[in-house]
């Protein structure tokens, strides 16, 4: 994220009770098992795999996919997907309003996230994205050519990257706008006659009677404060992903037109839900 988003005030969270302590223990056990137990496997397997396969990386996604479905188990929070997700190679867009993001858009199909560089040295964090295969980018425009080299590379070899164009995660209440740089490398002559971008919403729901921000994740919240808030729940909420129609990058004239066309279907499909 480039910017930080300030919407609003944050919501205070209540403070812990013993019972409340006892669901996040319930909950955080079994998730840490499966996490770092997770990563362990994948590490291994990918010993085998990196000198077989080298950036295909044919086996190891579908460990973080199965580790991002049972997360969903461990919190006792639904997951449920609508639409149909893009096959082969190409690129991924969606609305960004926590941390869950990464696990509710893994769970269902295989993508490689697109982060700043600066995420590869943060503490925890950095580790698990290096070893899941994120694509890390300078914002620097004189960093434009080497990123279509980059995006070029993994697109050969069947990756699905993933952006949040927001450039900032918000109280998932609403869409910002998409910033037009982010697409600047896909209309290079070498990415933008065959590639293809899918817009995805996701749509979170608070538990029963919780702030409807309840799972978002913004402006100065801290990460610890809010993993305790979402695992003390007595009752979950869930998360739906919606796959929108493809969008083909040779159709648009320039990149604001393409973002701009990629945020309307984002931006109808969290209004879509608030209105049913």
């Amino acid at each position: 994220m480039s910017e930080t988003w300030y919407g609003g005030p944050e919501p205070v969270p209540d403070k812990l009770s013993p019972r409340d302590w006892l669901r996040v223990a319930a909950r955080a056990t079994p998730l840490i098992v499966l996490v770092f137990g997770g990563l362990a496997i994948l590490l291994l397997i990918r010993l085998i795999e990196r000198p077989l396969a080298g950036m295909r990386r044919p086996v190891t996604p579908y460990v973080t996919q199965g580790v991002c479905r049972m997360a969903f188990v461990c919190l006792g929070m639904g997951h449920a997907t609508r639409g149909r997700p893009l096959t082969g190679a190409g690129a991924v867009v969606a609305n960004h309003a926590s941390w869950l993001d990464i696990f509710a858009l893994n769970a269902r199909k295989r993508v490689y996230f697109v982060a700043k560089s600066e995420v590869a040295r943060w503490p925890g964090i950095g580790w698990l994205a290096r070893a899941t295969g994120t694509v890390f980018i300078k914002r620097d425009r004189r960093e434009a050519s080497r990123q279509v080299g980059v995006f070029r590379e993994r697109l050969a070899a069947g990756h699905k990257l993933l952006f949040f164009p927001e450039g900032t995660s918000t109280d998932g209440q609403q869409v910002l706008a998409f910033k037009p740089t982010l697409f600047a490398a896909f209309f290079d002559p070498a990415l933008r006659g065959d590639m293809l971008i899918q817009p995805v919403t996701i749509i979170y729901r608070a538990p029963p009677g919780a702030d409807p921000r309840f799972y978002g994740w913004w402006g100065g919240m801290a990460f610890g404060t809010h993993l305790l808030a979402t695992l003390a729940a007595r009752k979950q909420g869930d998360v739906t992903v919606v796959y929108h129609a493809p969008v083909a990058v040779a159709d648009h004239a320039d990149r604001k037109s393409l973002a701009k066309a990629l945020e309307t279907q984002v931006r109808a499909g969290l209004a879509e839900h608030r209105g049913a």
